[in-house]
């Protein structure tokens, strides 16, 4: 790509390396800030700014947050008995937008992957048993990706979890084998909530 301005062309790289953005589309982008006026710019670049320096991780879910405490862990209407566990934040905002779940979260951060060097030391698990023995809750929904990591992930929990006397669920498999969650439709993940089934420990011979 042939651009006759260094500043331009360091912007477009910025753009570039946004997730789903080519160098095209990032080229559009920079030429319609340069279009805009100067004060949409800086408005824009400090509310970029302002949310990584200022958002929090919530104390309770690790959802991200305005404050130390998440809206869905301060909502008073949430169903303390029902915790739905999931690999991030996307999925929790996922899961959110079908309107089909009204419990609260735990977000692990990611999935047990040996492959990849991820072990349950690297995901939010330990504190999950202390919440859950502290909150009344009832049912632990296992809502990740049904990947080979996920299933790991499910697994896992299910051993560490397994004498706390709750029920266990997963997602129905409305969501193909392979998937990843947060790009299931609305529709298919919210009948994949609601259809959720009791998990079973299979055991090895």
């Amino acid at each position: 790509m042939n651009i006759s301005s260094k500043l331009i062309e360091e912007a477009v790289e910025a753009f570039a390396s946004l997730p789903g953005i080519g160098k095209k589309t990032a080229l559009r982008l920079v030429l319609h800030m340069i279009d805009r006026p100067t004060e949409f710019t800086e408005q824009f670049s400090g509310a970029l700014a302002q949310m990584r320096t200022q958002i929090k991780i919530c104390s309770n879910c690790f959802n991200i947050s305005d404050e130390i405490e998440c809206s869905i862990c301060k909502d008073t209407a949430r169903n303390d008995e029902l915790l739905c566990v999931v690999e991030n934040v996307r999925d929790l905002m996922a899961i959110e937008e079908t309107g089909q779940f009204r419990g609260r979260y735990h977000v692990l951060g990611g999935l047990i992957s040996p492959i990849d060097g991820i072990g349950p030391e690297q995901l939010n698990i330990m504190n999950l048993k202390p919440r859950i023995d502290s909150r009344g809750v009832k049912e632990v929904i296992m809502a990740v990706s049904p990947t080979i990591p996920g299933d790991t992930t499910i697994f896992f929990l299910s051993k560490h979890l397994e004498k706390s006397g709750i029920n266990i669920s997963t997602i129905a498999r409305g969501v193909a084998f392979g998937g990843e969650l947060e790009y299931a439709d609305g529709f298919t993940l919210g009948r994949s909530i609601e259809a959720r089934i009791p998990y079973q420990i299979r055991q090895t011979v």
